[in-house]
Parts: structure tokens; sequence; C-alpha cells
């Protein structure tokens, strides 16, 4: 059962997840608001995996309606808020509207807008660990470098949109090849792909098993990227594929 937060004494950000109060979060943001001389605090708000859009109405309007309650950050309800409460939004970002999902509200002006940060997160760590202009250097081989991307869900779908992503000109991979164990997410992201049309291939591999994803790594050409975007590792023991696989010469992983 939803229960909402009383209505706002100072500036609020609202961490809406399934069992926040568990966040490291909620310990770590008293600190950086101090360090950032915030006058502001976190506050969880918990719903139900998939939970009623009614539910998710109520959240998006208590937010929107309550002058101190200044945004949220929205993990695990990404699709299912937005596409409970789409009109409720003044604006919506670009990677929301492409993507179907936010992780951010925010207001400005009056106005309630709606985020899908995922991409920007994503674009900034792998910023930070391939050399710089490496898709550019390795044009020049053959054949030329390539994305291998393990999962087609929100992390891979962005990952995916910051190696497309047109204003990066000449310094994108050769391809984009994606790998997941059912067809359906392979679908969605082909399809949205192939909305954007960004000028770079992509292939999508149809891969039950970690054996299967094996295969795809060992005909990734040399110096290629190799992300792992499933759960595995992460929400659950394992990887995605067997310790007997084959990465590419000077790959990055």
């Amino acid at each position: 059962m939803l229960v909402l937060p009383d209505r706002a004494v100072q500036p609020t950000m609202y961490f809406i997840g399934v069992t926040t109060g568990k966040s490291s979060i909620m310990r770590v943001f008293p600190h950086w608001a101090a360090v950032l001389g915030l006058d502001a605090v976190l506050r969880g708000i918990d719903l139900e995996v998939h939970a009623a859009a009614d539910d998710y109405r109520r959240v998006v309007d208590f937010i929107r309606s309550d002058p101190r309650s200044l945004g949220a950050l929205v993990t695990t309800h990404k699709i299912d808020l937005l596409s409970a409460a789409r009109e409720m939004f003044d604006e919506l970002d670009p990677y929301a509207r492409i993507l179907g999902e936010l992780s951010s509200i925010s207001k400005r002006d009056g106005r309630l807008l709606g985020h899908a940060k995922d991409p920007v997160s994503s674009g900034l760590a792998l910023e930070a660990f391939l050399p710089v202009g490496w898709w550019r250097r390795t044009h020049k081989w053959v054949p030329p470098a390539e994305a291998l991307i393990f999962g087609a869900g929100g992390s891979a779908l962005a990952v995916s949109m910051y190696l497309l992503d047109p204003r990066r000109g000449e310094n994108r991979p050769g391809k984009v090849v994606v790998t997941n164990r059912s067809m359906p997410r392979l679908e969605e992201m082909r399809r949205i792909h192939g909305q954007l049309d960004y000028g770079v291939p992509c292939e999508y591999h149809h891969c039950p098993a970690f054996e299967d994803n094996d295969r795809v790594l060992h005909d990734m050409p040399a110096g290629s990227l190799v992300v792992n975007a499933t759960g595995l590792g992460k929400d659950r023991p394992g990887s995605p594929i067997t310790g007997r696989a084959r990465f590419p010469r000077q790959a990055l992983a």
C-alpha cells in the first residue's frame, strides 16, 4: 500500500524505489548536502514493483503540487511511472521520449520536467574508461573495433545510445553488437535503434545459453569494447559468458 510523505517543510528531493530505507544513499545524502551547502533533505517513497497506475500518478501529483518538493530520483519504476503519468509532465527530455522511461523528476519555473539520465551517466563512465579518441583511432584497423553489449535491458540501451550518438562524430565504434537471452528485449532495442537511424551498423543476437555469448565474443575484432549490461555479477551471481570464453586482442572489458 502506497504511503505518501507529509508535505515538505524544507526543500526536499525524493527517492522513488522499492525499499528505499535500506539504500546507502539515505546515509550519504546528508553528507553531500553538508559539503555542497544545501538546505535540503532526501525522503524515500516505496512502491511495489509494477505498482498500480494510480499509485504512480498520486506520487507525481504530490511532487507537482507541493511547493517544497523539488524533484525525485526514480529507480526500478522508470518505465511504469512514465507510462502511468506521462501527460502530467510539462516537458520530457529527448532521452525520456525515445526510451519511454525517466530516472529524474525536476521543476523549473512552475513546470514539471522528466528526464532519462542513464545515457548521460553511462557516457560519463565510458569516457572515464575508454582511451581518448579510441574509436577514431581504431577506424584505421581492418576490421575496425566494435562494441559488444551483453544484455538488452535499460542499462544496455543507455550504453548503446551513448555509443551511437551522432554528436560524437567519427569517434564511434564500427558496429554495435547486442546479445540477449530473450527475443522481446532485443526486438525492442532494434525498434528504438531503427527509429534513430544514427548511421552505425547494429547487430542483434539471440543467445539463450552462455556458450552462445562465447561464440559472439570470439568473433569480435581486435580492440573491441565488451560490456556486461546483464544483472549477472551485480543483482545475481555469475557471468554472461563461460570460463572458456576468449576475448579479442586489446579488448576493453
